[in-house]
C-alpha cells in the first residue's frame, strides 16, 4: 500500500460528492482509508468536515478525528458536533487519544463533553486530563491489560481474552498484586507456551522498564528506542500501575520534537503552525529577525573599524564575506550534530569535552583544505601570495572558531538551563560573522599594510 497525498483528482471527488446527496457521499467516502479522510480535511472548509464526520459511522469518524494533526484542530470539529453524535465518538477513541483533543477546549466545553459520555469514560479522561502534555502520563493510555500474580496460566488467559475484548491491540500483558503494584510484565507468547500447571509468579519478567508518569516525553522516547520496545508500563511514585505509553504514541513524539527543534535552530517560534496564515508567521518570524539585524550591524561595525584596510585592498572585502560565509555553513554543522547528541541523551562532562574536541580537529583540518584553496585562487587570480597567506589564516582561524562555537555554546547553553536549540543559532551567528570579517580585516591591517 502506498502513501497517500493529496490530489487535485481526489478533492475534486470530494467536492462533487458534497454537492450531492447523503448516499452518494457515503459511496465516495468508502474508497478512502480514515487517515486518507484526516488529510483530505486539511484541505476542505469546516461545514464540509462536519457533514462528512455526520454522515460516517462513529468507529470510522473516531479513526478520521484521530488521525487529524494538532493544525487541523479536531477538538473544534468535535464541538460543532451534536451532542450525541459527539458522546458515540468520543467513547469510540483510545483514552489517550480523546484526552489530547480535549485539553485543547475551554473548562465548559470539557466540562460539557465529559458530562455526556459515558461515566468510566469521562473518569478516565478526567483522570489523563491531570498530567502535563509533554510527560508519560499525559501520553498514556489508561487502557491495558493486567493480570494478578496469584493466577495460574488458565485463569491469567481468561483475564486476558476478557480485558483484550474492547482493545484494538496490546503489546505486554503487566502483572499486579492485590494493591495494584506493579510487580513485572509478561508477553502472550509467553502464557500461550507456559505449561498448563504452570503459574504467573513463575512467568513474570521482573527484570523490566518502566517510567514514572511524571516523566518527559523525550525521555520516554529515548527508554522506547534504547530498549527496542513495543509499550511501556506507566506508574506513580508508589509503583501503581497507571497505564502504558506505545511505540505509536513516541513516533509522534519523536516527529513533534524534530519539527520543534529544527524551527527552533532556524529562528521559527515553536508556537508557528506549518499550515498557519501569513499573519502568525509574521508574528513568529519577525522577533527574530529583529535580533538578527542588530547582531548584523554588531558584524557591520567591524568593517566600519576597519575601513582603511578594505579601501586601500579593496579585494579584501570579496574574501572577508567569503570567509564569514564559510563559517556560518561550518558552525551550523557543528550545531545541528551536536543539538541532535544533547536530545538524543545527556552528554557526560567527558562526552562534552570529546565533542568539543572533535569539532575543533575537524575544523581546523577543513579550515586548512578550504584556506588552501583561497589561497591559491588569492596567488593566481590577485597575483599576491602574501594576500593568499593571510586569507589561509583566516579561513582556518574562522572554522576552528565556528567548529569550537558550534559545539560548545549549545553545550553552555544547556548546562545553565536554556533550551539550546533557540538560543544557539543567533549567538553562533554573530560569532562566526564578526570573527569571519575581524580576522582577515586584522590580518591584513598588520601584515599587507
Amino acid at each position: 500500500m502506498q502513501s497517500f497525498d493529496i490530489d487535485k483528482t481526489d478533492l475534486l471527488r470530494i467536492k462533487a460528492a458534497l454537492e450531492a446527496d447523503d448516499a452518494e457521499l457515503q459511496l465516495v467516502l468508502k474508497e478512502y482509508h480514515a487517515s486518507e479522510i484526516a488529510i483530505l480535511f486539511e484541505r476542505l472548509p469546516q461545514e464540509a468536515k462536519e457533514r462528512i464526520i455526520n454522515i460516517l459511522p462513529a468507529d470510522i469518524a473516531s479513526e478520521v478525528i484521530s488521525e487529524m494533526t494538532e493544525e487541523s484542530h479536531p477538538e473544534e470539529l468535535l464541538v460543532g458536533l451534536h451532542p450525541e453524535k459527539r458522546s458515540e465518538i468520543v467513547e469510540e477513541l483510545d483514552y489517550d487519544v480523546a484526552t489530547d483533543i480535549i485539553s485543547q477546549l475551554d473548562e465548559e466545553d470539557q466540562k460539557e463533553i465529559l458530562e455526556d459520555i459515558d461515566q468510566e469514560d469521562a473518569t478516565s479522561i478526567r483522570a489523563l486530563l491531570n498530567y502535563d502534555e509533554d510527560t508519560a502520563g499525559g501520553l498514556m493510555n489508561s487502557e491495558i491489560i493486567k493480570v494478578h500474580i496469584n493466577l495460574d496460566k488458565k485463569e491469567a488467559l481468561e483475564e486476558i481474552i476478557r480485558q483484550s475484548e474492547e482493545m484494538e491491540e496490546f503489546y505486554t500483558i503487566c502483572v499486579v498484586d492485590d494493591d495494584n503494584t506493579l510487580k513485572g510484565i509478561l508477553s502472550i507468547k509467553t502464557v500461550i507456551k507456559a505449561r498448563g500447571d504452570a503459574r504467573v509468579s513463575d512467568l513474570v519478567d521482573t527484570d523490566f522498564v518502566y517510567v514514572n508518569a511524571d516523566l518527559d516525553q523525550e525521555e520516554v522516547a529515548r527508554l522506547i528506542s534504547q530498549y527496542n520496545l513495543t509499550s511501556i508500563p506507566v506508574v506513580d511514585n508508589n509503583m501503581k500501575l497507571l497505564g502504558r505509553v506505545t511505540v505509536d504514541d513516541i513516533i509522534d513524539v519523536m516527529e513533534e520534537e524534530n519539527t520543534e527543534d529544527l524551527l527552533k535552530i532556524s529562528g521559527v517560534s515553536e508556537d508557528e503552525e506549518l499550515s498557519g496564515n501569513w499573519k502568525d508567521a509574521i508574528k513568529s518570524r519577525l522577533p527574530w529577525l529583529i535580533i538578527n539585524l542588530g547582531t548584523a550591524y554588531l558584524a557591520a561595525s567591524v568593517i566600519r573599524h576597519f575601513e582603511p584596510t578594505v579601501k586601500q585592498i579593496p579585494s579584501i572585502a570579496a574574501y572577508m564575506t567569503i570567509i564569514a560565509g564559510m563559517g556560518g555553513n561550518a558552525a551550523t554543522q557543528a550545531l545541528a550534530v551536536t543539538v541532535r547528541r544533547i536530545s538524543l541523551s545527556d552528554l557526560s562532562d567527558r562526552q562534552s569535552y570529546n565533542t568539543v574536541l572533535k569539532e575543533f580537529l575537524v575544523g581546523m583540518l577543513n579550515g586548512a583544505a578550504n584556506g588552501l584553496i583561497v589561497f591559491l585562487i588569492a596567488m593566481f587570480y590577485d597575483a599576491d601570495p602574501k594576500l593568499g597567506a593571510v586569507l589561509f589564516l583566516a579561513m582556518t582561524g574562522n572554522l576552528i572558531i565556528a567548529g569550537l562555537t558550534g559545539a560548545s555554546i549549545p553545550l553552555i547553553l544547556k548546562r545553565v538551563g536554556v533550551d539550546p536549540a533557540v538560543a544557539s543559532s543567533i549567538i553562533i551567528t554573530t560569532f562566526t560573522d564578526c570573527i569571519g570579517f575581524l580576522l582577515p580585516l586584522w590580518l591584513a591591517s598588520s601584515f599587507l599594510l
